[in-house]
């Protein structure tokens, strides 16, 4: 049974301890962690699966968009590296997310086709990977590298549990030693900076990173960690600062970013969608938290996205001692339209298995049909920020 959502309490300053970020009202942990059960569970595979051998659409579009992509071929061959840097002198991370996702897109293709070939190709890039990396370093930027990655690769690896000569544990041990720290010092210090200083992404990827690895390893702890952040979290990431102004009368909930540019909002739903899905499939309703306030917030960009007007309030950052005060007093245009692969997965939870009516994330997903992934939308880092191939995965 889903659990209801909690009631909200501030966890307290950026410097807090991991003791007070998993204090407060989160829900426990499951007993036993579903596996597979982060993007997907057995269902959603195993449906992709008949749903393909029988050639039916949309899924059998969805397939085809991943078949086409190049890290979807069993011949990649990963390139491991000691260090990845993100941010400052040396960068070299672009290696990692194109692995990361040649992990995924061929696990995908194992998981719907039997291909050992495609299995066989995940389960060495993960093992290459968990052998090799020992650091994630850079500028600020290693926060992001370790947020956005780390919850991809622990999905790549939830894919391939029990895969013959997969070595789970070492890549648990890599999980928790390279990405963990980072994604739990920078929910609890920000950097050493204002913690206003960091948009809702910058908390949303570690967020993402932190319950992806408690799923992972089956560690109560760290779930609790990141849902109790997602409730009542003192940065960006938690749900009433990363969706601070809600419009009931009209549906609608400002998003934090929405005054910045257009391509980070709708990042900024992809990773919160994320954050709910993998949340969902262990049993956790946060999809529908606060009153749907999600929903609501998704359904604001995407309305704004299909180039239609939306309410704004003036957004108003770095009030607190030693921060430097600025507001967004206008919706930004910036990458208005921008196309990522973020809305099918919304579109399949809130109008299929809720029924409810989002006419605009239905029209977004419908924009983007049929959703891709990596290597689709763009060879720089953003085109890597989602995992994608939502049209295969959760069409219904």
């Amino acid at each position: 049974m889903l659990k209801a959502a909690g009631g909200l309490a501030l966890a307290g300053a950026a410097g807090a301890t991991a003791t007070a970020l998993t204090a407060g009202t989160a829900d426990a942990a499951p007993a036993t962690f579903t596996h597979p059960g982060m993007l997907h569970i057995w269902g959603d595979l195993n449906r992709a699966k008949v749903r393909v051998a029988a050639g039916d659409n949309p899924w059998l579009a969805g397939w085809n968009r991943l078949t086409a992509n190049s890290h979807s071929q069993s011949t990649w061959v990963a390139n491991p590296q000691a260090t990845i840097i993100r941010g400052g002198t040396g960068q070299n991370y672009g290696i990692l997310y194109n692995d990361i996702h040649a992990a995924y897109q061929n696990a995908l293709r194992w998981w719907v086709t039997g291909s050992t070939a495609h299995g066989d190709c995940a389960r060495n890039i993960l093992n290459a990977w968990s052998a090799t990396l020992t650091e994630v370093t850079g500028n600020a930027d290693r926060y992001l590298a370790a947020g956005l990655y780390g919850y991809q690769f622990a999905n790549a690896a939830e894919l391939m549990r029990g895969y013959s000569g997969f070595d789970l544990e070492r890549f648990k041990r890599m999980m928790l030693n390279v990405f963990y720290p980072l994604n739990d010092r920078f929910l609890r210090e920000h950097n050493d900076a204002c913690i206003t200083n960091y948009w809702a992404n910058w908390d949303l990827c570690n967020m993402n990173s932190i319950l992806a690895i408690g799923i992972l390893c089956d560690d109560g702890a760290k779930y609790d960690q990141a849902v109790n952040y997602f409730k009542n979290g003192a940065g960006n990431g938690a749900i009433r600062k990363a969706i601070p102004f809600v419009y009931d009368s009209e549906g609608l909930a400002q998003w934090q970013e929405s005054g910045r540019d257009q391509g980070h909002t709708v990042m900024g739903i992809g990773q919160m969608g994320a954050f709910c899905e993998m949340a969902w499939n262990q049993g956790e309703d946060l999809y529908g938290y606060d009153n749907n306030r999600f929903m609501k917030a998704a359904q604001y960009v995407a309305k704004y996205n299909l180039g239609e007007n939306v309410p704004f309030t003036t957004y108003t950052w770095g009030t607190g001692q030693n921060c430097a005060y600025s507001e967004h007093t206008v919706i930004s245009s910036a990458s208005r339209g921008q196309l990522r692969p973020v809305w099918e997965i919304l579109h399949y939870h809130y109008a299929r298995r809720r029924g409810l009516s989002v006419p605009y994330i239905s029209r977004m997903a419908a924009q983007v049909y049929p959703e891709g992934g990596g290597g689709d939308y763009g060879s720089t880092s953003g085109g890597y920020d989602q995992t994608g191939f939502g049209t295969l995965m959760y069409a219904k």
